[in-house]
């Protein structure tokens, strides 16, 4: 018996390895199955990592460590998943989340007992070419229809300017009113390089939801991503690193034999915003304190980036 359950430790440590989150996680070993059972909350780990799957299967596979989709959606409830949809590029260009993803995750939450879940992107920039090409061309618009979503067209957008106490340079902001009257906010950014920041991820995906994101170029933009996560941090945080735009960022090419794209076939899951961009960064290949508004955010205690210092879980499908 010992040298099975040492067998098994073995290769449940190989897969987490395969991941490149072991050297600074803590990760725990054992059948995750049946560790993370809804009434052990203490067993529910910080950080969720699921590779070599489809983006549903991992999604469902990370949210069932993560003890289910019921701990972030109750009944009656209202959702806003935010996905990427910032350009119009097709799916292969890793420019913008998966749809099968963005759809897996709009199902879960009804399936949780939500009341309305709304998808919406601010996609209205100079770079962005046609809004609506945006949504349409990404595959999300379809995706979220399919499983009932709401999506809010780029021409409804209204806001309402909030204040963001501790905050360095972006002392306000004008936020979507959605946000702000839903009971829900689900994080699903894709994993991408970015011209300016190094990296798009979890943190910076928050952009789309407020109105000038112009200011946050002029008066510093890792700052600036980084002080508005001291307003608000989304409930839950879904990275997509299934397709992972490796240069060229944030928009990549519009053909997709130009775009520099690695099938990492990842997917990361938590709860901490800054934990699962460290992680994120990490698979990317960066070191998460070289990536500005990671360091600034852990720095400001929106979360944490040392991963040695978190209940990690990594499963390989």
């Amino acid at each position: 018996m010992a040298r099975t359950q040492n067998t098994d430790r073995r290769e449940f440590l190989k897969k987490g390895l395969s991941l490149g989150l072991t050297a600074g996680g803590a990760i725990i070993l054992g059948k995750t199955d049946f560790l993370f059972a809804k009434e052990s909350p203490q067993n529910i780990p910080d950080l969720v990592a699921v590779k070599n799957g489809e983006p549903d299967a991992m999604f469902k596979k990370a949210m069932a460590m993560m003890g289910g989709m019921g701990r972030f959606v109750r009944k009656g409830q209202t959702v806003v998943v935010k996905p990427n949809i910032g350009f119009p590029r097709k799916p292969e260009i890793g420019a913008t989340t998966n749809p099968l993803l963005v759809k897996t995750v709009i199902e879960s939450c009804y399936q949780a007992g939500a009341k309305r879940v709304y998808v919406f992107d601010n996609v209205v920039t100079p770079t962005s070419g046609n809004a609506r090409n945006c949504y349409q061309l990404s595959g999300i618009e379809d995706a979220a229809r399919t499983a009932g979503g709401i999506i809010i067209p780029v021409d409804d957008f209204s806001y309402r300017e909030v204040a963001i106490p501790g905050a360095k340079i972006l002392k306000t902001a004008e936020v979507h009113r959605l946000i702000l009257d839903s009971d829900v906010l689900i994080n699903v950014p894709v994993l991408k390089h970015h011209s300016s920041t190094h990296l798009s991820i979890a943190m910076k995906n928050l952009m789309g939801i407020v109105k000038n994101r112009m200011k946050y170029h002029l008066t510093g933009l890792d700052q600036c991503i980084a002080d508005f996560c001291l307003y608000k941090k989304p409930d839950l945080n879904i990275v997509d690193a299934y397709r992972v735009l490796m240069s060229d960022g944030p928009d990549g090419p519009r053909d997709v034999r130009e775009a520099h794209v690695t099938l990492k076939k990842t997917l990361l899951m938590s709860k901490d915003i800054v934990a699962v961009d460290a992680a994120a960064a990490r698979i990317f290949g960066k070191n998460p304190e070289d990536i500005g508004y990671i360091r600034i955010g852990h720095q400001q205690k929106t979360g944490n980036m040392n991963l040695n210092k978190l209940k990690i879980v990594t499963y390989t499908l």
